[in-house]
């Protein structure tokens, strides 16, 4: 009998850690291409232009609950770290990426999109882009282009005023660059 209760007790403790397993929060992450509009309350230029250090002026404020990073544009020269006293409701949005305290910088990978990646070297040829274009623009202009095997997409401000398209008729190794998107096709 005294068997048949420790392992009844053995059972309930073990059902009782399988559902703190099961129920335990997935891991918050930064959004790409996402804003949260409202509740700012401190914004300051982000020099790096990397959304990794917007989040983490946002983890280093005890006032902050939430933050938007904004890509610099021709109106902006620079990068912009917005911090914000609530978490506003999410918005999308190409200009930003945002995310909430503790919230880690994961940019969107979209199929063969490599997000905040640049392939330095290679290039034949570059143009300017709308930016309404984006890096789809880019990847279409190179798979619309035989010599082309790699593309990399600069967003406006981060090479010059517009945003800039780089095809390339070598594959080089990706390297984190904020800012940037790339692709490869061949």
């Amino acid at each position: 009998m005294v068997r048949a209760c420790r392992l009844r007790a053995c059972l309930a403790i073990f059902a009782a850690l399988a559902l703190l397993v099961v129920a335990a929060p997935q891991p918050v992450q930064a959004q790409a291409n996402f804003d949260r509009p409202g509740g700012d309350y401190l914004s300051s230029p982000i020099l790096s232009g990397d959304p990794a250090d917007c989040a983490l002026q946002c983890e280093r404020d005890k006032r902050c609950r939430a933050w938007s990073f904004n890509y610099p544009t021709y109106a902006a020269a620079e990068a912009v770290c917005w911090l914000k006293n609530n978490v506003p409701q999410r918005v999308e949005n190409n200009c930003c990426v945002s995310g909430v305290r503790g919230a880690g910088v994961v940019e969107q990978r979209t199929g063969a999109v490599e997000m905040s990646t640049d392939r330095f070297g290679g290039d034949y040829r570059s143009f300017e882009l709308k930016a309404s274009d984006g890096d789809e623009g880019c990847r279409q202009a190179c798979e619309g282009d035989n010599k082309c095997r790699a593309w990399t997409y600069s967003r406006p401000g981060y090479v010059g005023k517009d945003a800039r398209c780089f095809l390339k008729s070598q594959i080089k190794p990706p390297r984190r660059k904020p800012g940037f998107a790339s692709g490869v096709v061949r």
